[in-house]
C-alpha cells in the first residue's frame, strides 16, 4: 500500500475549520475524476461527512484534495469515502507526487480519432442521401454505406467517448448528475438507434450526428485541459532549494556528510563557499557573504560574522561558516514558506466558473426535457421510434458544447494574444480573476526595478579608476563587483585580471604589486569617510591612498512610473511592498508614484497585508519575483511575474511577462476585462440557441443531423465571437 503524504498539524490549525481532533494529521490524494468545480464540492462534503475530519479542501487545478483528521480515520477510509461519492482517489506518494499529467496527449488521441471518423462517415452519408450510386441501385448501397458507417463509428465513438462515458459512470454509481451524464446518454442513444435502423434498412441512421458532437466535445473538453496548467508543484518544488546534504562536524573534529533529512538542532555544520545552507541556524565561527536574494528578495549579498542567523536555501558566496542548526527538515524558514504556498493554493481552488456554476442545474434540465419529449409524442400517439429520435434530438440539441466552449474559446484568444505581446497565461482561471483586479501589490527588486545594480558614472570615478577597480572587481561574483566590471566594459575600458587579488570576506578585494596596495570594498577598510545616501555604494583605494566613492543603484523599469500612473488614473490601488531597506523602498516608491508602501517585510507578512485588503473587499493583483513573493502570489486574487523571477515564483503566478518593460501588466489587464465581457457573451449566445432550438426540437421539427450541426453552428459562433480579441485595439479603462 502506497504511503500517504502526511504531517503534523496543530489542534485547530485547519482554516475555517468546524471541529478539531487532537494530535491531527493531514493526508494528500489524488482525485483524478475531478473535473469541476461541482466535483470539487462534492470531493469536499463527502470527506467533510465522515466522523474525525477537521477539514477538507480541494484543488481543482492540481486535482488534489487534501485533509485535516485524526490519527484514528485512516487514509484508506477518506479513500472510501469518495469512492462511494463516485470519485476514483488514491494515496499520494511523495516521490511521485509531481509526476507530469499524460491527459492533453490522450485527448488529442481520441480527438483525432474523433475528428477521422466524423469526417469519413460524413463524406459516407452524403453520398448515400444523394444517391451517387444511380437511382436502380441506391437502397442497396445506402444500406452499405450505413453498414460502413456502424463499421466506423461505433470502435471510433467507444473509443474517443471515453472520457464521458467514464465519467458519466462514475456519476450516476454515486446517484448524481454532470454534464457528461447527458452527453453520454445522447451519443449512446443515436448510436443505438442508428444500428437498430440499419439492421432494419431504413434510412435514419445518425451516425455521423454522433461522431460530429463527440468530436466538437472533445475539441471543448481538450480546450479546457490545456489551459489548466497546475500549480500544485510549487510548494513541494521549494523544498529542493535547499543544500541536500550537509556536512555535520562531529565531536572529535572530523567532519561526516549526512542527508539533510537526517540533521537535528544543535549539529555543528560546515558550509563552503559556493554552497547551499541545508538548515537554519547561527553563525559560530567565520565571516563571509550570504546571498539571500531567494528568501528577502535582496540582491545585494548580506555580510555575516558569528551570531548572525542564516536560513535554508540561502548560499554561502565567499568563505567557510560553521553555523550551529537551530531548524531542520519542516522546521525551517524555507518548510514554512512552501507550507504557506500550499496553504495559498488550495484557497485558490475554491474559485468557480459560470460554466460550472451552471453543471448544477443544466444537466439534470436537459434530461427533464429529454424524458417530456418522449413521453410527449409517445401520448400523441407518434410511436416510440419517432418520439426516441425526436428525443434524441432534444439531448443531442442540448448538450453543452457551445457553453463549454464559452470560457475556453476566449481564454485561447486572449492567451494567444497574450504571447504575443511577451506574456505566458499558466492558470485556467487567471484571466477572469485579473478581470475583478482593484488593487495591485508591487515588489520592489526585480518588479519595478530590473534586480541589476548599476554603477552610477560621477566625475571622481573617471576612465583610469573605473580600469584600476574593475581589474580587482574581476576576481568576485559580487553583484557589485560585476556591475563594476559592466560599467568598465560598457565604456570600453580594458578589464583584464589581475593576478593575486584576495577576496576577504566582509571587507572586499585587495591587490599588493610594486606601486603598493589597491582595494576595492567598504568604506572603512579603505579609509573613507561615510554620508548619507540611498544609493548602495563601494570604494575604491589606489595604491597612492586616494579614495574613490563608486554609488550603484538599482535600475528602474524605464517605464515603471508611467505604468503607475496610468493604473492610477484607470482606478486601481497600488501599493509598493518589499523586504528591501527602508530608504530604498521609499526612494523607489517617491520615484514612480506610489505613496502607500512597505519595507522590511517578511513572507508572512505580505501575506497578512493581502489578507487585510481581501478583508477590506479589495481583489488584490500581487507582481513579485523572488522565493519570498511566492507564498504572497499563491495568496492573492491574482499573480503575475517577470520572466527573470525565480522558478518558484513563476510556476506560483497566473501569468509570466518578458522583456525589461513594465507595460504588459496593462495589457493584462485589459486583456482580462475585454475577455470577461466576451466570455458573457458567449454565455448569452449559448443560452440564445437553447432558447431558440431546444423549442424546435421538442416540436420534431430538427432531426438528430440537424441538431448535431445546430450545435456546432453554436460552437462556430462562440469561437468565432472569442477570435475577435486577438484583433481588437484595447485600452484600461477605469
Amino acid at each position: 500500500m502506497a504511503q500517504a503524504v502526511t504531517e503534523p498539524v496543530a489542534p485547530g490549525r485547519a482554516k475555517g475549520a468546524s471541529r478539531t481532533y487532537p494530535a491531527a494529521i493531514t493526508s494528500i490524494l489524488a482525485v483524478e475524476s475531478m473535473h469541476c468545480g461541482g466535483c470539487m464540492r462534492q470531493v469536499e462534503q463527502a470527506l467533510a461527512a465522515l466522523p474525525g475530519i477537521d477539514s477538507a479542501r480541494a484543488n481543482l487545478s492540481a486535482k488534489r484534495v487534501t485533509a485535516v483528521h485524526s490519527p484514528v480515520l485512516k487514509t484508506t477510509e477518506l479513500v472510501e469515502a469518495l469512492a462511494r461519492a463516485g470519485f476514483k482517489a488514491a494515496e499520494l506518494v511523495e516521490d511521485t507526487a509531481h509526476v507530469p499529467s499524460t491527459a492533453d496527449r490522450d485527448l488529442m488521441k481520441r480527438l483525432g480519432v474523433a475528428g477521422f471518423a466524423a469526417a469519413n462517415i460524413m463524406l459516407l452519408s452524403v453520398a448515400a442521401w444523394s444517391g451517387a450510386a444511380g437511382d436502380d441501385m441506391t437502397p442497396s448501397v445506402a444500406a452499405l454505406f450505413h453498414w460502413l458507417s456502424a463499421l466506423i463509428a461505433l470502435p471510433a465513438i467507444a473509443y474517443a467517448g471515453q472520457p464521458f462515458f467514464r465519467s458519466a459512470v462514475q456519476a450516476l454509481k454515486a446517484r448524481r448528475f454532470n454534464m457528461d451524464v447527458p452527453i453520454s446518454l445522447g451519443v449512446t442513444l443515436a448510436i443505438a438507434m442508428s444500428l437498430f435502423q440499419t439492421v432494419r434498412g431504413t434510412e435514419h441512421v445518425y451516425f455521423d450526428a454522433a461522431a460530429t458532437l463527440l468530436f466538437f466535445l472533445l475539441v471543448g473538453r481538450f480546450l479546457d485541459q490545456r489551459m489548466r496548467v497546475r500549480a500544485a508543484g510549487a510548494a513541494a518544488n521549494l523544498m529542493g532549494l535547499r543544500g541536500i546534504t550537509a556536512s555535520v562536524i562531529c565531536s572529535d573534529g572530523t567532519t561526516e556528510r549526512l542527508s539533510s533529512r537526517l540533521l537535528e538542532p544543535g549539529m555543528r555544520i560546515l558550509t563552503v563557499a559556493g554552497e547551499r545552507f541545508a538548515v537554519d541556524g547561527c553563525v559560530l565561527d567565520g565571516k563571509s557573504l550570504v546571498d539571500e536574494s531567494l528568501i528577502t528578495g535582496e540582491t545585494a549579498p548580506r555580510s555575516v560574522a558569528p551570531g548572525a542567523l542564516i536560513y535554508a536555501g540561502t548560499t554561502n558566496l565567499a568563505a567557510s561558516l560553521v553555523t550551529q542548526a537551530t531548524a531542520t527538515d519542516q522546521s525551517t524558514l524555507l518548510a514554512e514558506i512552501a507550507r504557506l504556498m500550499s496553504a495559498a493554493e488550495q484557497a485558490r481552488g475554491h474559485y468557480v466558473r459560470l460554466a460550472d456554476r451552471a453543471a448544477r442545474v443544466y444537466a439534470p434540465a436537459v434530461h427533464m426535457l429529454g424524458l417530456i419529449t418522449f413521453l410527449g409524442w409517445l401520448i400523441a400517439g407518434q410511436g416510440w421510434e419517432a418520439a426516441l429520435t425526436v428525443a434524441i434530438a432534444v439531448l443531442i440539441i442540448t448538450c453543452p458544447c457551445a457553453l463549454a466552449l464559452a470560457v475556453p474559446a476566449v481564454q485561447v484568444a486572449a492567451t494567444s494574444r497574450l504571447f504575443s505581446k511577451g506574456v505566458l497565461v499558466k492558470a485556467a482561471d487567471g484571466l477572469e480573476r485579473l478581470a475583478e483586479i482593484d488593487t495591485v501589490i508591487f515588489d520592489k527588486t526585480g518588479t519595478l526595478t530590473l534586480g541589476e545594480p548599476a554603477l552610477i558614472r560621477t566625475a571622481a570615478a573617471n576612465d583610469p579608476i573605473l580600469a584600476r577597480a574593475a581589474r580587482l572587481a574581476a576576481a568576485s561574483r559580487h553583484p557589485y563587483a560585476r556591475a563594476v566590471v559592466r560599467a568598465a566594459e560598457a565604456a570600453g575600458l580594458k578589464t583584464g585580471h589581475d593576478v593575486g587579488v584576495r577576496e576577504l570576506a566582509g571587507f572586499g578585494l585587495e591587490s599588493s604589486g610594486p606601486n603598493g596596495i589597491e582595494r576595492l570594498g567598504s568604506a572603512q577598510w579603505c579609509g573613507a569617510q561615510t554620508h548619507p545616501s540611498n544609493a548602495s555604494a563601494v570604494w575604491y583605494r589606489g595604491s597612492d591612498g586616494a579614495v574613490v566613492r563608486f554609488d550603484f543603484q538599482d535600475r528602474l523599469r524605464r517605464d515603471a512610473a508611467e505604468v503607475i500612473q496610468r493604473l492610477k488614473a484607470a482606478g486601481f490601488q497600488a501599493e509598493l511592498v518589499s523586504g528591501d531597506r527602508e530608504t530604498e523602498v521609499e526612494a523607489v516608491a517617491r520615484r514612480v508614484g506610489i505613496s502607500r508602501w512597505m519595507a522590511g517585510v517578511l513572507p508572512a507578512q505580505k501575506i497578512a497585508r493581502i489578507a487585510a485588503l481581501n478583508a477590506a473587499g479589495r481583489k488584490v493583483l500581487m507582481i513579485g519575483d523572488g522565493l519570498n513573493d511566492a507564498p504572497a502570489l499563491a495568496a492573492a486574487h491574482a499573480s503575475l511575474s517577470p520572466s527573470s523571477a525565480a522558478d518558484i515564483s513563476q510556476t506560483a503566478a497566473d501569468a509570466v511577462f518578458q522583456g525589461e518593460r513594465l507595460a504588459p501588466v496593462l495589457e493584462v489587464l485589459a486583456v482580462a476585462r475585454a475577455a470577461r465581457r466576451m466570455a458573457l457573451q458567449n454565455f448569452v449566445i449559448a443560452i440564445g440557441y437553447n432558447a431558440l432550438f431546444v423549442p424546435m426540437a421538442m416540436a420534431g421539427l430538427v432531426t438528430p443531423l440537424l441538431a448535431a450541426i445546430a450545435m456546432s453552428a453554436s460552437s462556430v459562433a462562440v469561437t468565432a465571437n472569442a477570435v475577435r480579441l486577438k484583433r481588437t485595439h484595447l485600452e484600461l479603462e477605469q
